[in-house]
């Protein structure tokens, strides 16, 4: 049994446990004892697919189509990897966090750094999302052009349908209530009727492009990068963070695992999630950018506000931007959740539990709704968030530390191996 630094004892939370300890469930009570192999997979495929779809559509019009392709592919299989060495490194120090990984390599500073890494990249998506909830409903502007919001095309424009009225309207009366849940497991329901939204917005994306093929009025899209200067090719590395965002689902691995029946399944199960959302990655990607070409947004759904040349376009215009609209808000609270936690965590190291103490729960919660509002009318687009988050936080949290505590791991078997040998020499010597 590995014994721990007596800073790492004198936390509230040991660094080995879940942030959220495991329930014990009565069964007779509850029904439940272990979540299922299906139920894993939805979710995860959830904390995976969110804002960041919406922004791979430009990051394949800047790549071109096949190199953009190839991108999303890599980025699931790159992902998978990372996963895969969090796990290995998981079972082999007896660690149940993702944090607990990484303290027990590098120490309580290790563990903090991850930490803040995480509250950066959460607040990062949360900004997204609330970017893309006021261009479904308020509109944007790109290049000087105007592409306007459900409420105002409904209503026209007015005081009240400004994207800060908008903005604060949703914050009160959606976001407040579910934010406020101090169970995650409160919000399965919402988290299902999500999902189910996003296919619905894959789904249509897919349908028109098909439709327009087949009329032929489809124009051939680029297959590969438009490199006319430096400029432009350097360019192209601003999709690199809008690839790692995307498929950012490490700080959930563990929490689910925990609950597992069997938490031998959770290699399959990462692998099924990631299957799953590169699918609808892909999807998205190839005929979001196949309908709107080089006229794609940073934030595809702002595409949808015009005539797109199919029967009935002005009611799937309407339903693509409700619907993704609507998912947003559902998995907002869950990503909510995850960062509360972790900012607690940092904030309060010796505290008993945010869910026990009633004015600091509700303190940390305004405060950083706060902060992520004040975001999302400041910060110009979602393209700026994501390379934001994606080149520092996001690609720590996903490809940095992995690597870092594996590489760590296998310097120190080889410096055993070394010294086991060195030693072996020194006693035929003797």
């Amino acid at each position: 049994m590995t014994i721990l630094p007596s800073s790492d004892r004198k936390y509230r939370r040991n660094p080995r446990t879940p942030l959220l300890s495991p329930q014990k469930y009565d069964d007779h009570e509850v029904g439940f004892n272990g979540a299922s192999y299906s139920g894993a997979v939805f979710n995860l495929a959830t904390t995976i697919v969110g804002a960041g779809i919406m922004a791979l559509p430009a990051a394949v019009k800047q790549l071109g189509l096949v190199p953009g392709l190839i991108m999303i592919a890599l980025g699931a299989i790159l992902t998978e990897s990372s996963i895969e060495m969090i796990l290995r490194f998981s079972r082999a120090s007896k660690s149940t966090t993702y944090s607990g990984v990484v303290g027990d390599a590098f120490g309580v500073a290790g563990r903090t750094i991850l930490q803040v890494c995480i509250v950066v990249n959460n607040i990062g998506m949360l900004v997204v999302y609330m970017i893309i909830i006021g261009d479904v409903l308020s509109g944007t502007w790109s290049d000087g052009v105007k592409h306007l919001g459900l409420v105002e095309e409904w209503f026209g424009q007015h005081w009240w349908t400004t994207r800060f009225s908008l903005l604060l309207v949703t914050t009160l009366f959606v976001f407040a209530p579910l934010i406020s849940f101090k169970r995650v497991d409160s919000l399965r329901y919402t988290s299902a009727l999500s999902v189910g939204l996003a296919i619905v917005f894959v789904a249509i994306t897919a349908g028109v492009a098909i439709v327009k093929m087949m009329d032929g009025s489809m124009k051939m899209p680029r297959m590969m990068p438009e490199l006319v200067n430096q400029a432009s090719f350097w360019k192209l590395f601003t999709t690199i963070p809008i690839l790692v965002t995307a498929y950012i689902c490490h700080h959930n691995i563990h929490p689910i695992e925990n609950e597992l029946r069997d938490p031998s399944q959770m290699k399959s199960i990462v692998r099924a999630s990631l299957t799953l959302c590169s699918s609808l990655y892909i999807a998205t990607s190839f005929f979001g950018f196949l309908l709107f070409g080089d006229h794609t947004l940073d934030d595809v759904l702002a595409n949808f506000d015009g005539d797109l040349g199919i029967p009935y376009s002005s009611l799937l215009d309407d339903v693509v931007r409700v619907s993704y609209g609507i998912h947003l808000m559902l998995v907002f609270p869950i990503v909510f959740f995850s960062l509360r936690l972790n900012l607690d965590g940092l904030l309060f190291p010796y505290a008993i539990p945010i869910s026990l103490d009633k004015r600091r729960f509700f303190s940390v919660t305004a405060v950083l709704m706060g902060l992520i509002f004040v975001g999302a009318n400041f910060v110009p687009s979602i393209w700026d968030a994501f390379q934001f988050t994606g080149a520092t936080a996001a690609i720590s949290v996903g490809f940095i530390f992995p690597a870092a505590v594996a590489l760590r791991k296998l310097v120190l078997d080889w410096l055993s191996i070394f010294s086991t040998i060195k030693d072996m020499d020194m006693d035929r010597a003797e």
